[in-house]
């Protein structure tokens, strides 16, 4: 297969060039708003009935309300119907996750004394629900599933419920069934895109209306997130795949070309750059990628072609390797990949990225599948303020304070100060003598 991959001199091009390289092909969504409007509507006032009318709609599926959840027969079908090597990827993979966000759990009860006698803390406790969502429009995610799923278990929380798109039989894709059962999930719901974010948020007969909301999905379910949010924590913005290749002059051309196709093949609206500043490489690396395309499926091989000569991907060449870490650290990548003789040397530099995968033994498969960190992670430069999904995302903190007889006295003068520079006189009255002779008072 041969088609153009754009090569461009970062240097060479105008700063609104420059500007519209960061742009995402989902960062605006108003085409997909007013489309996602009446779907809300429709679950919030039809429940189930409506589910099962955009199921037939939009995915091809014959559901009735009663077979929105899936049943323990379906679970038993699909562990049935999947090779042996596939179920010990998944719980290989299972295994990974899990100890990792078992590592990253807090202690339940955190306390330090501030002061002689005046104690803070916090309380950390599960979110009561929480969906997980898990799309199926490109192909089947049972890596989704794990990676939403183990840190809302391991987090404890008590309702948690896999929502996922049908197949035209009406079925739910095997993997993500085995997945869910291996992550120890059995609430699994027929019902995907902006309905399945609709029915999390209001509620069915069937699916239950849960206080978060995580995973990826296409900008149609962004959309719904986004009209939802006033009753629905809608978690890390997680859209389209997007990635960046970083190649210093040490780092193999043919493996770059190799790993910049990785996330180009999610879609047309996916994101994926090859950022180096060694012409060699970046010459080099695109000459290997056409050859690469020929072993892939028609239909993968066309979405990469369509990313790398698009406007939301190729090869960028800058002058110095600080130029090429301005521009990633300006794009706060999703993905992102540094491939040198010694990657590690860059790190410090990296500011804004989902997760950086180090060196030419850690591609971004790896990463996606089964490393153990999170591989859901926040796009569309949201990578500059959010975090990859972690237990943290399925857990709530409480602050604890405990002030003794002996800490109160101090305390009380600065804050009776506070409160009277602010005018709050009650806030005062509480920390005044008034309280001083309550305290002397014996409770019988």
């Amino acid at each position: 297969m041969q088609a153009s991959i754009r090569l461009i001199h970062l240097s060479k091009i105008s700063r609104q060039a420059r500007e519209a390289l960061l742009v995402r092909s989902g960062s605006d969504l108003s085409p997909f708003l007013e489309g996602v409007q009446p779907v809300i509507t429709e679950v919030r006032e039809k429940g189930d009935a409506a589910l099962a009318f955009y199921a037939k709609r939009f995915d091809g599926a014959e559901l009735s309300p009663q077979s929105i959840r899936c049943t323990e027969e379906e679970f038993h079908s699909a562990a049935a119907s999947l090779s042996r090597e596939i179920k010990e990827a998944i719980r290989y993979a299972a295994v990974n996750i899990r100890r990792f966000h078992e590592a990253q759990m807090p202690e339940p009860i955190r306390m330090m004394e501030i002061r002689p006698g005046v104690w803070a803390g916090e309380k950390t406790t599960p979110i009561p629900s929480v969906a997980c969502y898990v799309p199926r429009g490109k192909g089947a995610f049972p890596s989704v599933a794990l990676m939403t799923l183990i840190p809302a278990v391991v987090a404890k929380v008590p309702v948690i419920a896999v929502l996922t798109p049908p197949g035209p039989r009406g079925s739910v894709d095997p993997g993500t069934l085995y997945a869910a059962r291996v992550a120890g999930v059995t609430q699994v719901y027929k019902c995907g895109g902006a309905q399945g974010i609709a029915a999390a948020a209001y509620g069915t007969e069937t699916v239950p209306k849960v206080s978060k909301v995580v995973g990826p999905g296409s900008p149609w379910v962004v959309a719904a997130k986004r009209l939802l949010s006033h009753l629905i924590d809608t978690g890390l913005p997680a859209g389209p795949s997007e990635s960046i290749v970083l190649a210093d002059p040490t780092a193999n051309p043919r493996i770059a070309a190799l790993d910049l196709i990785v996330e180009s093949e999610h879609g047309p609206d996916s994101s994926a750059f090859l950022v180096t500043n060694s012409l060699r490489v970046a010459e080099e690396a695109r000459e290997a990628i056409p050859g690469f395309w020929e072993v892939l499926s028609k239909t993968r091989a066309e979405f990469s072609a369509a990313v790398l000569g698009g406007p939301h991907g190729g090869i960028l060449l800058t002058d110095t390797i600080n130029e090429a870490i301005t521009f990633i650290n300006d794009f706060a990548p999703e993905h992102l990949e540094i491939l040198g003789n010694d990657p590690s040397q860059y790190l410090s530099q990296i500011q804004n990225a989902g997760e950086i995968l180090l060196g030419k033994y850690t591609p971004f498969t790896l990463g996606n599948y089964l490393i153990g960190p999170n591989a859901v992670l926040p796009t569309s430069q949201w990578a500059k303020t959010f975090s990859p999904l972690s237990v943290h995302d399925f857990l709530k903190r409480t602050s604890i304070a405990r002030v003794t007889r002996n800490g109160y006295p101090e305390l009380a003068t600065k804050a009776n100060t506070l409160a009277r520079y602010e005018g709050f006189d009650a806030h005062a009255l509480a920390v005044s003598e008034t309280r001083d002779s309550l305290l002397d008072e014996t409770v019988t």
